[in-house]
Formats: structure tokens, sequence, C-alpha cells
């Protein structure tokens, strides 16, 4: 898929190798859209650059002036945990919580959603309602774009291809305003957005005196709705003046039938959604559903990858002769010849570690579940390269050692919460890692994090029942 694979140490390195090969080299932090695009050959790349060595830029940070700023590393679920996010811009939270599940959003990045262009991308919306700005960098200077500026149609950006997006910045809202986003979906988790908005209103007294509202999925990019935005000003959102507004919005949808819906049905959910965004933030109860401690699934870590220490860091292109030094399962592994495939291919055909299937390929359905530095992440979505100096556990390193199972596992079979068992090593990996995290998870916090994991043979009633069983181990 790729013929070099570059691990550059700092940006400026990052910026000589885009300025060197051009239109021939691919950035990657997160991968879950990059490797799938590579592999279905929507995009060719003869040189990747992974960024995601490269110590601070994994930050979200607040100036002088109250703006957010937002590092080109920041992962989804980085943003979900953050509380300067969830205070100051929460209708981003909401969108990254939407995407995915938790395995994408623990390697999926925010400048990486923002890069793909999608308009059915769920943090551009939000984002483009909240007046964001993108920061690009290159050895030719530095721009700042507006996302009008930055988005030119579908999966079209104003990215030059010397060009690094080094950060994403979130001006304060106005005095009083708040903010919501929705989503509609085929299903609960891991799809793609049939329609997403974004609404943002500040008050004066109990009328509106400013008012940002965004849809996407319902044209070539995230549309806002300027009639309904100036219909709201000086309004109270009476039932009346939300169901008007509601219909400007609408209005201002140009979608198009696909697979997921017809043209009519999304305009239509672009008014139902816009009138139960309104009505939220009218009796605001737009933060009832958020979760207060949402699983991740990072273990005992807080969700960032090691950076490059000093030394590593010169070594920073790898082509076919380069070795992969990785540790797997506590064993350390010397890898030739698999830096052009991914994580799970190389355990799978290097390292005879057939645990971690391969049911989609494309992070759909979890079985490929592995901790990437105690992080859980889809290993069909990760390069190989990654691995190395880094530690991986499977499903085959689990256990104590001592003869004994994971709980884990154990409860697995005392309840027989597996049928044909395909999927079962990915839905053990990921309960494990939220055993880690949360040694007494709630009911919802399992659902959540098991989101990820697809079983296409059974129910899921006897693997969260499990999954509660080992939580009440003292061991786990």
């Amino acid at each position: 898929m790729w013929q070099t694979y570059h691990t550059p140490a700092t940006i400026e390195q990052t910026l000589g190798l885009l300025s060197r090969h051009g239109s021939q080299a691919r950035v990657i932090a997160g991968g879950t859209d990059l490797i799938i695009e590579l592999e279905r050959r929507i995009r060719s790349a003869d040189h990747l650059i992974d960024i995601t060595r490269i110590p601070n830029l994994d930050r979200i940070l607040v100036d002088e002036d109250g703006a957010l700023h937002i590092g080109p590393l920041v992962t989804h679920n980085q943003l979900v945990a953050s509380d300067l996010v969830v205070q100051r811009a929460f209708p981003l939270a909401q969108a990254a919580w939407s995407v995915g599940a938790p395995q994408i959003r623990n390697r999926g990045t925010l400048v990486g959603n923002l890069v793909t262009a999608s308009p059915a991308n769920d943090t551009i919306t939000p984002l483009w309602a909240l007046d964001a700005r993108v920061r690009l960098r290159s050895l030719r200077g530095e721009r700042i774009l507006t996302f009008p500026e930055f988005y030119q149609g579908v999966r079209r950006v104003a990215l030059e291809p010397d060009e690094l997006v080094v950060g994403v910045m979130v001006p304060p809202l106005p005095q009083g305003a708040r903010g919501t986003f929705l989503k509609l979906g085929l299903r609960r988790a891991q799809a793609i957005s049939v329609i997403n908005v974004a609404v943002v209103l500040a008050w004066h007294n109990d009328a509106v005196r400013w008012a940002r509202i965004t849809a996407g999925s319902v044209a070539p990019t995230i549309i806002r709705s300027p009639a309904a935005e100036s219909y709201l000003v000086g309004l109270r959102l009476t039932d009346d003046a939300i169901a008007a507004a509601a219909a400007l919005a609408a209005q201002s949808a140009r979608p198009i039938s696909d697979i997921r819906s017809p043209a009519d049905y999304r305009a239509d959910m672009v008014r139902v959604l816009v009138k139960r965004a309104l009505v939220a933030l009218r009796d605001g109860s737009e933060r009832q559903s958020w979760m207060t401690d949402p699983p991740h699934l990072w273990g005992s870590t807080d969700g960032r990858f090691p950076a490059w220490e000093p030394g590593p860091g010169t070594l920073h292109a790898r082509g076919e002769d380069q070795p992969i030094e990785t540790r797997v399962n506590g064993r350390p592994y010397t890898v030739r010849g698999a830096n052009h495939k991914t994580l799970l291919a190389m355990l799978r055909e290097d390292l005879y570690l057939m645990g971690s299937k391969e049911g989609c390929g494309e992070g759909e359905c979890g079985a490929c579940t592995v901790l990437l530095n105690q992080i859980a992440v889809m290993s069909c979505l990760v390069p190989a390269p990654r691995a190395h100096l880094a530690e991986i556990a499977t499903i085959e390193g689990l256990a104590p050692g001592d003869g004994r199972l994971h709980p884990l596992q154990q409860a697995f079979i005392d309840l027989g919460a597996v049928q044909c068992g395909y999927c079962t090593p990915g839905f053990i990996m990921s309960g494990a890692s939220l055993l880690q995290e949360h040694p007494h998870p709630t009911r919802e916090q399992i659902r959540q994090a098991i989101t990820g994991n697809l079983c296409r043979c059974t129910g899921y009633a006897k693997i969260v029942a499990a999954i509660e069983q080992a939580r009440e181990e003292d061991d786990v």
C-alpha cells in the first residue's frame, strides 16, 4: 500500500518530508480513514508520514483570550474526556462521542476527520457552527483558514501537498451561549450520519440575540441556515418560533438520495433535528443524556500514545529492509518484511498469533481488537510499522500465565457467552480493557464499551452478563 514509512520526531522533519515528496506522501495519525482509502485505492501514497511519535501534538489548551487550541493528534476520545471541550465546546464533545466506537475514537483524530472532508463527518458540523479555524504550516509559512475557506467540496480541502494541519482553533462563545449536536444514523453506534445538525444560541434576557445552525450530509459541504438564524434573532423560543425556524433550516438543505436515505427524508429530518435541538436549548436539557464517566478503553493510561524519546526519533524512514522491533504479550520480536502491512496482518502472518480475527477489514466489527500501549485499537486499521518500539497485547497474552484464565475468559465459559467464537477475542479484549479502566462498570458503561464489537450469530445478553460477572472478581 506504500513504499516507505516515515516516523519523524518533529514538525520540522514532517514539513521537510512533505516538501520533498509532495503529492506522493500522506500524513497518517489515526489512519482510521486513510488505511481503508489506500486499500480501496481511493488514495495512493508512496510515502506515509506517521506523526504520532511527535511530542505535544495531543494537547488541548486555552489561550489568554479564551480560545480553545486543539492539537493535530488529539483523538475523539480525548475530546470526550476533556473538561475544557465539554465546558467550552459542548457540541464538539457530543460529535466526538458519536464517532465510530471506542477503538476508533482511540486512534482517530479530530484533524484526520476534518481533512477527510466527507460532508457526513460528524465533527465538521459543530466546528462550523462554532466558527472554528484551521492552522496550516509548510516550509513556506503558516496560514489560518475559516471552515468556508478550507472546505471546497466533497472530500476536497484547501490543503497544499506540502502543508500540515497543525491545529484547530475554536474562539470563545458569546456570553451565555449554549449549543448542542444531534445525529441521525441507521444504528446507535458505528454509523455514518444520515444527517447531523449543530445549533448554537446566545440570549439577551429571554430572546435569541445570536444563532448558528449547521447541517451535515445534506449538501457537498456542511451548510449553514442563514434564513433560520436571522429569523430567530430577537425572538423567544416559543413552539411556533421553533417550528418556523426548523422549517427554514430544512429549506437550506440540498440533499441527495443514496443507500442510507432518500433526499426528501433527509430534508425533513433537518427540520426534525433542528426542532429537537432548539427545544433542548430552550429547556436547558441538552446535557441530560451526557455520560459523566464514559468508557474509553484506554486501560490505566490517559489515552495518549507515547512519543519518541530523543534517540529513536532519528530513525524516520522504514523501507522493506527495516525490521520492526516490538513487544507482543511481553515478549520481544523482530519482524522483517512487514512494513507494508497492517498490524493485524503482521500479527497473524508473521507472528502466527491467530487470535485476532479479520471480520471486515475496515474497523466495523472489532474482531481484530488488540491493545497498543494499553489502548484498545482496531488492528486492521493500524500500520504494522506503528508497532515499532511499542507494546502490543493480544488475546493470547491475556491470561495470567499460571494455568488460570483471565476472569473475563472464565466468565465467558461459565455463562456460555459465545456461539461460533469468531468475534469472541475482540469482545474479551474490549471487556478486559474496560475492567482495567473501570473495575466495577455500570451496565451502561459495559454496553458502550462493546459498541465496536459485532456478533453475527448470537445475542449480547450473555456477553454483558459475563463482563458483569468478571467485574466482581478481585483479581481483574
